[in-house]
């Protein structure tokens, strides 16, 4: 994120590439908070996986395909209008470090040795020789997400790759890896909301086991600079999240309609070797230049031409105080929170000791900008003789966050700074990390899914989706 006198277009998608075969997950490092999602005292699937071991992780995968099968034979005629076909090619469990090759046929497409499927998990496309249609995963990569971050991760996995199954039984929606990965994400999300619905026979997500299940795709996500026309171009945290909220939202028949190339998308690569150098992260402090120039610049630019132009009111900018120590005060009343909106004096308060300084270090620049984004709309909605305070209100600052967003990525220009590649997902983390602490969001029950479904409407549908009276 910087300050720039040059316009900032949205991201094109140029280049046609060839069709993502391998290599849609990696090997993973660390730890995270596990999940179970895993229905107790369920007779397993007996669905066959060739070279499938007794082993716990297979018998996980196999539960996961055998209700993808179950949802995808309802969920493909109802978005598709004709019978679901089962893959032709079967599925297949391979461990590279102990690999015999004659458990395999020789007609498996897109493997011909455990290199092949080392650290990995895919589909492959029918082939013109022969072979495809199938599903082969490196059962220790599944293990490991099992063990590291709950066992729904490796059948999200599994979800993802089955979606590719379902977008080689229909029409191409793009020559892009990266249309045909998200709209695999979305195909997921709609899977996962059948789960979540408790229609499963395997599987059962509860609401606060899906802010674990977007922790996952921050694994799954390029690298922040990648482009979106990158030969094997998945999307950012951002673009991988928001194509599973909207098949969780909206169902299978969203993902058939609304995944094409001329979708936006926040991935891009760095525009200068400057912002690559500073991991796209303006300074704290500095002369000028600083996030809270950005921030403050930005902001009010925004709320400014929006109240014109939107609301045909004037706009009253909020003051932005840091402070350290105590939390100050409001019109004499006590505040609670370390970033917040004081009413009675329009000012934005922060803490610029401990809250902020932290966020800044473990997620970035943008995760700042975006709680102090949250505040502003708050201001915004005060001034709009709005409620401000409650969960309808902080529901509506929260997509109004993300309706200024969407200006700064697409129209930068006009708010006098430019949009960095991984900013958009900054305010997924801080959102799935921080709001739901009661020191910087109110407590009003919305899980981090929640929040960032609220932000995403907003970028995606602009204030109409807010709740401000914007048909």
């Amino acid at each position: 994120m910087s300050m720039s006198q040059s316009p900032r277009r949205a991201v094109v998608l140029l280049a046609v590439l060839s069709l993502l075969l391998a290599g849609c997950a990696q090997v993973i490092t660390g730890r995270g908070s596990t999940s179970d999602a895993v229905r107790p005292n369920v007779k397993p699937s007996d669905l066959k996986i060739v070279g499938s071991t007794d082993q716990e992780i297979d018998t996980l995968a196999r539960n996961a395909l055998a209700d993808l099968n179950d949802f995808w034979s309802q969920a493909y005629p109802a978005a598709y209008g004709s019978p679901w076909k089962p893959l032709t090619g079967g599925y297949y469990s391979v461990d590279p470090g102990n690999y015999d090759a004659s458990v395999y046929p020789d007609n498996v497409g897109c493997f011909s040795s455990p290199d092949d499927v080392a650290g990995n998990a895919f589909y492959c496309f029918p082939q013109q020789s022969g072979g495809g249609d199938d599903i082969v995963y490196d059962r220790t990569l599944l293990e490991s997400l099992a063990t590291d971050y709950g066992r729904f991760i490796p059948a999200l996995v599994m979800a993802h790759e089955f979606g590719h199954a379902v977008q080689a039984r229909t029409a191409p929606p793009s020559n892009l890896s990266i249309v045909f990965e998200t709209q695999a994400d979305c195909f997921a999300g709609a899977w996962t909301a059948w789960v979540a619905d408790d229609k499963a026979k395997h599987f059962l997500v509860r609401p606060s086991e899906l802010d674990d299940v977007l922790r996952g795709y921050l694994l799954l996500r390029d690298r922040p600079g990648s482009g979106p026309s990158d030969n094997g171009a998945h999307g950012s945290y951002f673009d991988r999240v928001s194509g599973f909220q909207e098949g969780f939202d909206n169902g299978a028949a969203a993902c058939k309609d609304n995944f094409n190339d001329q979708r936006v998308f926040t991935q891009a690569p760095f525009a200068t070797q400057a912002d690559l150098n500073a991991n796209g992260n303006a300074p704290y402090d500095a002369p000028t230049g600083s996030l809270f120039d950005i921030a403050q610049t930005t902001l009010d630019q925004f709320w400014k031409s929006s109240f014109t132009d939107v609301f045909g009111k004037q706009w009253s900018a909020p003051a932005l105080q840091p402070f350290e120590g105590a939390i100050p005060r409001c019109g004499g009343d006590r505040q609670r929170r370390e970033v917040t909106y004081c009413a009675a004096d329009n000012r934005v308060d922060y803490d610029n000791s401990q809250l902020i300084p932290k966020v800044y270090d473990d997620i970035g620049d943008f995760g700042v900008v975006t709680l102090l984004a949250i505040q502003y709309a708050t201001a915004a909605r005060n001034q709009l003789g709005l409620d401000y305070r409650g969960e309808s209100a902080l529901r509506s600052s929260i997509c109004l966050t993300g309706w200024y967003a969407g200006r700064f990525l697409l129209d930068g220009n006009s708010l006098g700074a430019t949009i960095s590649p991984g900013d958009f997902d900054e305010a997924v983390q801080v959102l799935l990390e921080y709001g739901s602490k009661s020191s910087v969001l109110p407590d009003v029950g919305l899980s981090g899914f929640q929040l960032i479904d609220l932000f995403r409407q907003g970028f995606l549908r602009g204030a109409s989706a807010c709740d401000v009276g914007v048909a």
